[in-house]
Protein backbone atom coordinates (compact mmCIF):
# COMPACT_ATOMS: atom_id res chain seq x y z
CA UNK A 1 0.00 0.00 0.00
CA UNK A 2 0.77 3.60 -0.45
CA UNK A 3 -0.05 7.24 0.18
CA UNK A 4 -1.10 9.77 -1.86
CA UNK A 5 -3.40 12.43 -1.04
CA UNK A 6 -3.46 11.29 2.38
CA UNK A 7 -5.54 8.44 1.67
CA UNK A 8 -3.41 4.81 1.98
CA UNK A 9 -4.35 3.08 -1.64
CA UNK A 10 -3.68 -0.48 -2.96
CA UNK A 11 -2.78 -2.01 -6.48
CA UNK A 12 -6.06 -2.55 -8.72
CA UNK A 13 -7.37 -5.83 -7.27
CA UNK A 14 -7.33 -8.37 -9.69
CA UNK A 15 -9.61 -11.85 -9.12
CA UNK A 16 -9.52 -14.78 -11.52
CA UNK A 17 -12.71 -17.30 -12.00
CA UNK A 18 -11.83 -20.58 -13.36
CA UNK A 19 -14.77 -21.85 -14.59
CA UNK A 20 -13.14 -25.78 -15.44
CA UNK A 21 -11.73 -25.95 -12.13
CA UNK A 22 -14.94 -24.41 -10.61
CA UNK A 23 -13.12 -21.81 -8.49
CA UNK A 24 -12.45 -18.11 -8.18
CA UNK A 25 -9.27 -16.65 -6.70
CA UNK A 26 -9.45 -13.53 -5.08
CA UNK A 27 -6.99 -10.34 -4.93
CA UNK A 28 -4.97 -11.85 -1.86
CA UNK A 29 -4.98 -15.49 -3.31
CA UNK A 30 -7.51 -16.90 -1.95
CA UNK A 31 -8.61 -19.70 -3.76
CA UNK A 32 -12.79 -20.66 -3.18
CA UNK A 33 -15.20 -23.16 -4.60
CA UNK A 34 -17.90 -21.50 -6.33
CA UNK A 35 -21.30 -23.89 -6.62
CA UNK A 36 -22.16 -22.23 -9.69
CA UNK A 37 -21.12 -20.35 -12.87
CA UNK A 38 -23.31 -19.73 -15.65
CA UNK A 39 -21.96 -17.98 -19.05
CA UNK A 40 -23.63 -15.69 -21.09
CA UNK A 41 -22.53 -14.04 -24.65
CA UNK A 42 -23.15 -10.81 -22.87
CA UNK A 43 -21.01 -11.81 -19.05
CA UNK A 44 -20.32 -14.48 -16.28
CA UNK A 45 -22.45 -15.33 -13.48
CA UNK A 46 -20.88 -17.15 -10.13
CA UNK A 47 -22.50 -17.90 -7.09
CA UNK A 48 -20.13 -19.25 -3.80
CA UNK A 49 -20.25 -19.18 -0.28
CA UNK A 50 -18.41 -16.57 1.30
CA UNK A 51 -15.70 -16.87 4.73
CA UNK A 52 -16.82 -13.10 5.57
CA UNK A 53 -17.99 -12.21 9.06
CA UNK A 54 -21.08 -9.74 7.42
CA UNK A 55 -22.28 -12.11 4.65
CA UNK A 56 -22.25 -15.59 4.11
CA UNK A 57 -23.00 -16.24 0.07
CA UNK A 58 -22.48 -13.66 -2.39
CA UNK A 59 -23.34 -14.02 -6.64
CA UNK A 60 -22.06 -11.82 -9.14
CA UNK A 61 -22.56 -11.03 -12.48
CA UNK A 62 -19.62 -9.64 -14.53
CA UNK A 63 -20.94 -7.48 -17.45
CA UNK A 64 -17.46 -6.86 -19.80
CA UNK A 65 -19.76 -4.56 -22.03
CA UNK A 66 -20.74 -2.34 -19.15
CA UNK A 67 -17.13 -2.30 -17.08
CA UNK A 68 -19.41 -3.54 -14.19
CA UNK A 69 -19.40 -6.30 -12.21
CA UNK A 70 -23.11 -6.47 -10.23
CA UNK A 71 -22.77 -8.09 -6.82
CA UNK A 72 -25.40 -9.17 -4.55
CA UNK A 73 -24.30 -10.35 -0.51
CA UNK A 74 -26.04 -12.39 1.49
CA UNK A 75 -25.87 -11.03 4.68
CA UNK A 76 -25.82 -13.11 8.04
CA UNK A 77 -28.86 -13.03 10.45
CA UNK A 78 -28.19 -9.65 12.24
CA UNK A 79 -26.26 -7.79 9.73
CA UNK A 80 -27.86 -4.96 8.33
CA UNK A 81 -26.71 -4.59 4.29
CA UNK A 82 -25.70 -0.84 3.00
CA UNK A 83 -26.65 -2.24 -0.19
CA UNK A 84 -29.23 -3.98 -2.17
CA UNK A 85 -26.64 -4.53 -5.59
CA UNK A 86 -22.92 -3.54 -5.12
CA UNK A 87 -21.51 -2.28 -8.10
CA UNK A 88 -17.79 -2.48 -8.87
CA UNK A 89 -16.43 -1.07 -11.97
CA UNK A 90 -13.04 -2.04 -13.66
CA UNK A 91 -12.10 -4.62 -16.40
CA UNK A 92 -14.54 -8.16 -16.71
CA UNK A 93 -13.26 -10.55 -19.32
CA UNK A 94 -12.51 -13.78 -20.42
CA UNK A 95 -8.84 -14.22 -20.64
CA UNK A 96 -8.66 -18.08 -22.03
CA UNK A 97 -11.20 -20.53 -22.59
CA UNK A 98 -12.83 -21.27 -19.56
CA UNK A 99 -11.01 -18.28 -17.19
CA UNK A 100 -12.21 -14.92 -16.82
CA UNK A 101 -10.07 -12.10 -14.80
CA UNK A 102 -11.58 -9.18 -13.18
CA UNK A 103 -9.19 -6.02 -12.53
CA UNK A 104 -10.71 -3.44 -10.34
CA UNK A 105 -10.69 0.22 -11.02
CA UNK A 106 -11.70 1.95 -7.54
CA UNK A 107 -15.11 3.03 -8.20
CA UNK A 108 -17.85 1.81 -6.56
CA UNK A 109 -21.69 2.32 -6.77
CA UNK A 110 -24.06 0.92 -3.66
CA UNK A 111 -26.97 0.66 -5.22
CA UNK A 112 -30.54 0.69 -2.78
CA UNK A 113 -33.10 -0.46 -5.27
CA UNK A 114 -35.82 1.56 -6.40
CA UNK A 115 -34.26 4.67 -4.02
CA UNK A 116 -30.60 5.28 -5.07
CA UNK A 117 -27.19 4.86 -6.16
CA UNK A 118 -24.21 5.99 -4.28
CA UNK A 119 -20.79 6.50 -6.27
CA UNK A 120 -18.42 5.59 -3.57
CA UNK A 121 -14.24 5.40 -3.63
CA UNK A 122 -13.43 8.45 -5.67
CA UNK A 123 -11.12 9.05 -3.30
CA UNK A 124 -9.15 5.86 -4.05
CA UNK A 125 -9.25 6.68 -7.87
CA UNK A 126 -7.53 9.50 -7.58
CA UNK A 127 -5.12 8.69 -5.01
CA UNK A 128 -4.24 5.76 -7.62
CA UNK A 129 -4.03 7.81 -10.56
CA UNK A 130 -1.56 10.30 -8.80
CA UNK A 131 0.25 7.22 -7.29
CA UNK A 132 0.90 5.92 -10.77
CA UNK A 133 -0.94 2.63 -10.01
CA UNK A 134 -3.55 3.61 -13.21
CA UNK A 135 -2.58 5.28 -16.45
CA UNK A 136 -5.17 8.30 -16.70
CA UNK A 137 -6.67 5.79 -20.00
CA UNK A 138 -7.88 3.93 -16.92
CA UNK A 139 -9.23 5.99 -14.76
CA UNK A 140 -10.86 7.68 -17.41
CA UNK A 141 -12.69 4.69 -18.00
CA UNK A 142 -13.71 4.28 -15.02
CA UNK A 143 -15.69 7.29 -14.34
CA UNK A 144 -16.87 6.89 -17.84
CA UNK A 145 -18.42 3.40 -17.14
CA UNK A 146 -19.70 4.74 -13.41
CA UNK A 147 -21.56 7.40 -15.22
CA UNK A 148 -23.28 5.02 -17.70
CA UNK A 149 -24.02 2.80 -15.20
CA UNK A 150 -25.63 5.50 -12.64
CA UNK A 151 -27.62 7.27 -15.53
CA UNK A 152 -28.92 3.95 -16.45
CA UNK A 153 -29.83 3.12 -13.09
CA UNK A 154 -31.82 6.36 -12.22
CA UNK A 155 -33.66 5.94 -16.17
CA UNK A 156 -34.71 2.21 -14.63
CA UNK A 157 -35.92 3.41 -11.17
CA UNK A 158 -32.66 2.55 -9.99
CA UNK A 159 -32.72 -1.02 -10.45
CA UNK A 160 -30.16 -2.94 -11.91
CA UNK A 161 -31.93 -6.24 -13.48
CA UNK A 162 -33.71 -3.12 -15.25
CA UNK A 163 -31.36 -1.25 -16.54
CA UNK A 164 -29.53 -4.68 -17.78
CA UNK A 165 -32.67 -6.03 -19.24
CA UNK A 166 -32.70 -3.06 -21.09
CA UNK A 167 -29.82 -3.44 -22.89
CA UNK A 168 -30.37 -7.39 -23.85
CA UNK A 169 -28.82 -8.59 -20.49
CA UNK A 170 -31.27 -11.04 -18.31
CA UNK A 171 -29.85 -11.05 -15.04
CA UNK A 172 -31.05 -14.32 -12.93
CA UNK A 173 -29.96 -14.83 -9.38
CA UNK A 174 -30.65 -17.48 -6.75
Amino acid sequence: MTEAQGVSVHRPKVEHFDLAARTNTDNKGFVRPVEVYREEPWGLYMSRTADHPRFEHMESWLLPDLGVRATIFHFRAGERPDQDVYLDIGVFRPVAPQRWRALDHYLDIAVQNGREAELLDTDELLAALEAGLIDAAAAEAAVLNATYAIEGLAAHGYSVDAWAGSLGMALSWR
